[in-house]
């Protein structure tokens, strides 16, 4: 693995693409700095070497070219307060105006380039778009593992202009040590906790989980499709119809390779989807019609919780329930702290995915757990056992 602790970079421009998609509050202020905090060793690095580093990202999903609420404007003063240097902005990512920027950067400073998806080629892949990027820098870094599975020109496209200089930031090599160790060295019993809305996100990585774990704990919307898969009554809970059979083909071959699936035996339910819906609590396979189930319920939770307590190796994707309603959150919050008590007593713990670093974060247990990872799909796709376009561009 080609690493930036393999280069000095006195004297040398690096552009590195990070991942600064992270949520802003209506004052344009960063409401979780997750991922830029990630970010901050693999910058030092650079400048303190005597380099310079030219920052790239995106931001949201501007559809119409450059809007302000998606500048990276916004970011650069916590990006200058955690770094203890005076961020400078480039208010494009090619051209003229960051071409001037750099040509008058000194060692030690650095610079953030305007938002890349204000330009279609970014997502396109455009090699021209790329080259102009690469035109900025002698050196190309790529920290953004959240975006490594996507061929964008920044991500993927640009390491070809950079043929015996481009390397892996701290947090692309953390990510990949990680979920490497996970899933080739895994302590065992080895249980995937999986939740969130749908199944069809996560049939894949599913398919090879059940090659690799003891136990598979399913919970969020997606748990419906299994019961109902087992014949239960779900009432208005959410469905996906045509993933069925998918369902019982899982529950078949979990059996087959004697691993065991954990279907949630009670819920909470609600008769609307609002945080002061009436609600009760019922067995999952018997929600009558007009109520929906939004968490798990008690006899579930002390389920999971015997099974947590009892693993070594612990991978958390997705929430047990609709978490940002406070009166849905019980489960999502009761499946962290368990998670976190058992890191506590030597389980490796590895937290992914958006939703799960959201609660991880909003209950305080981020370092309550081993390692919580930047990247939800990229991470979803690297268990499934895909190839991410921005991790063989480095290695390629």
């Amino acid at each position: 693995m080609k690493t930036i602790d393999d280069l000095n970079f006195n004297g040398l421009k690096a552009i590195i693409r990070v991942d600064f998609n992270v949520p802003l509050n209506d004052k344009f202020e960063i409401t979780d700095p997750t991922r830029i905090d990630a970010a901050i060793p693999t910058i030092k690095k650079i400048i303190n070497d005597g380099g310079m580093a030219i920052l790239m990202s995106h931001l949201g999903r501007p559809k119409q070219g450059p809007e302000d609420k998606f500048s990276l404007r916004h970011l650069a003063p916590a990006l200058s307060e955690k770094l203890g240097v005076n961020v400078k902005f480039a208010s494009d990512c090619i051209g003229d105006v960051p071409r001037k920027l750099v040509s008058e950067m000194k060692k030690g400073e650095v610079l953030l380039l305007e938002n890349l998806r204000f330009y279609n080629d970014e997502k396109a892949g455009n090699f021209e778009f790329a080259e102009k990027l690469a035109s900025l820098a002698d050196v190309y870094v790529n920290d953004a593992f959240g975006t490594a599975h996507r061929a964008h020109a920044s991500t993927a496209i640009i390491a070809g202009y950079f043929p015996d200089a481009k390397y892996f930031g701290y947090v692309m090599v953390n990510e990949l040590t990680h979920i490497n160790a996970l899933l080739s060295d895994a302590k065992k019993p080895f249980t995937a906790i999986l939740g969130g809305a749908k199944v069809s996100g996560k049939i894949e990585i599913i398919k090879n989980l059940l090659n690799k774990v003891d136990n598979l704990i399913i919970g969020g919307g997606m748990m419906f499709t299994f019961i109902k898969a087992m014949g239960g009554n779900i009432g208005n809970s959410l469905i996906e119809e045509d993933l069925i059979d998918t369902a019982k083909q899982i529950l078949k071959d979990a059996k087959i390779k004697n691993v065991e699936i954990l279907i949630p035996v009670d819920a909470v339910i609600a008769d609307k989807f609002s945080n002061d819906a009436n609600k009760k609590v019922s067995a999952s396979n018997e929600i009558p019609d007009g109520w929906m189930g939004l968490d798990i319920g008690a006899k579930t939770r002390e389920m999971f919780s015997e099974v947590i307590a009892k693993s070594k190796t612990i991978l958390w994707n997705g929430p047990m329930g609709v978490f940002e309603m406070p009166a849905f959150a019980e489960g999502t919050q009761f499946v962290a702290e368990k998670i976190a008590e058992a890191t506590e007593k030597g389980t490796y713990s590895l937290v992914g995915g958006g939703d799960s670093v959201a609660a991880i974060n909003k209950y305080n247990l981020a370092d309550k757990v081993t390692y919580v990872s930047t990247g939800g799909g990229a991470m979803l796709e690297f268990i499934e056992g895909k190839a991410l376009p921005g991790v063989r561009a480095i290695e390629g």
